[in-house]
């Protein structure tokens, strides 16, 4: 019987996995003709191939699912894995730094070191990718865990599956109305575009059509399986993974069919993602990794609880985002939109010399971070009202499956505004 349940489970893992294929990539296709397909000269030599990067994804996640090499551990030893994992990521990243830095070394000390280090890093890359296949199903399969007790389990089986693959991620690219912020084209294009290749796009479409664009690179996209970043901090890959998931979930429901409708609805979307991925990766983390939880969140008995340290106590990039926002919407509603530019662009000379490097500030990038509302003080959302009423909506339930039930159903911004009056 346990055999039996186990092949039904499979089969009903795999359809859910060509059904959400089907829903992201058709949805993906769907681009509007005229405006958007000129844009998309400047694009498309660079646009991500989705279908290669599926088939690729698919075959490995078939292979991990048939192998099951985790099961073959315990508990306890598949968190060993799994810290380990993140130590290694943690070690490759240093050396790729110290190889990089002895490459471009005058000192001729230093040039003679980059054999070593160069043997050094493809010795870890070799124990990586080994790390690789037995920690993604082991994370999918305790985050699944995690959504099975908080309610999303159906007859034993979370759906869709939790599926994700560490890979290098696209660049977004993100094009706004200079007149006013908001989403008006969006794709994905290849990873590790340098900054003369995304000045070029950007640069074009501004002169062309008088538009805002920003190429930005992201750190996860909800594919199936999901895409996710390399990291070596456990805390933001487990909400990556419970954020891409919750865009899976929500695939299947109006709200997130609707995700393109509008700005507003997309905020929707993104910000609910943000909250659901925060609680369930923080249930995840105190099942097998309390000693990852955020200080506040660490049980006080903890050896490994560490003082809150702020971020500054004289600056905070979210409060001087927040004031920025404001300010530009201010100008951008009296009509004022060189002089927003003027500003938006002093702003990040203020931040640049506090040591916050961003390369560009337009309308394009409050468009796409802005979407992102989950934490009270608007951050780079400003005043826009729908992220807080997300985060209202979300405490009037007892837990986040009635939560994400109830929200997974709105059809407009609107409609979610009575629900809460």
């Amino acid at each position: 019987m346990f055999r039996q349940t186990r092949s039904i489970n499979r089969w009903l893992s795999v359809a859910f996995v060509l059904l959400i294929c089907a829903l992201l990539l058709g949805a993906g296709s769907v681009l509007t003709v005229d405006r958007n397909d000129q844009i998309r000269r400047y694009s498309r030599g660079y646009e991500f191939d989705y279908l290669e990067w599926e088939l690729g994804a698919f075959f490995r996640k078939a292979v991990q699912a048939a192998t099951r090499a985790e099961k073959l551990l315990t508990f306890e030893q598949q968190t060993r894995v799994v810290n380990n994992y993140f130590l290694t990521v943690g070690e490759q990243n240093q050396l790729e730094i110290e190889l990089r830095n002895a490459l471009a070394s005058p000192n001729a000390e230093d040039n003679l070191k980059v054999p070593g280090l160069k043997q050094a890093l493809d010795e870890k890359n070799r124990e990586l990718k080994v790390l690789t296949e037995i920690t993604e199903p082991i994370l999918q399969n305790q985050t699944e865990l995690t959504l099975a007790k908080l309610g999303f389990g159906l007859g034993g089986q979370v759906l869709p599956p939790v599926l994700y693959h560490v890979s290098e991620t696209p660049m977004n690219l993100i094009v706004s109305p200079r007149t006013e912020i908001s989403t008006i084209f969006e794709i994905n294009l290849q990873p590790g575009m340098d900054v003369l290749e995304r000045e070029k796009i950007e640069s074009g479409i501004f002169r062309d059509f008088s538009l805002a664009a920003l190429v930005e690179p992201i750190g996860g996209l909800g594919a199936y399986p999901s895409m996710v970043m390399q990291s070596s901090d456990i805390v933001w890959l487990l909400d990556t993974v419970a954020h891409e998931w919750t865009h899976n979930w929500l695939t299947f429901h109006s709200l997130g069919m609707r995700y393109f409708n509008s700005d507003d609805l997309r905020t929707i979307n993104e910000t609910t993602a943000s909250i659901s991925g925060k609680e369930i990766s923080r249930e995840t983390l105190k099942t097998w990794y309390p000693q990852h939880l955020p200080a506040e969140e660490s049980e006080q008995s903890s050896n490994s609880r560490k003082p809150v340290i702020p971020e500054n106590e004289s600056f905070s990039f979210r409060k001087e985002m927040h004031t920025t926002r404001v300010r530009v919407d201010a100008l951008l509603a009296e009509g004022k939109v060189e002089e927003a530019e003027a500003y938006m662009e002093s702003r990040r000379v203020f931040l640049w010399e506090r040591g916050y490097h961003l390369r560009k500030i337009n309308q394009a990038y409050f468009a796409f971070y802005g979407s992102y509302n989950d934490v009270p003080g608007g951050g780079a959302a400003g005043d826009d009202p729908v992220g807080p009423v997300v985060q209202r909506y979300r405490k009037q339930f007892a837990d986040l499956h009635r939560f994400m039930v109830s929200i997974a159903s709105v059809k407009s911004f609107s409609e979610l505004q009575d629900r809460l009056n």
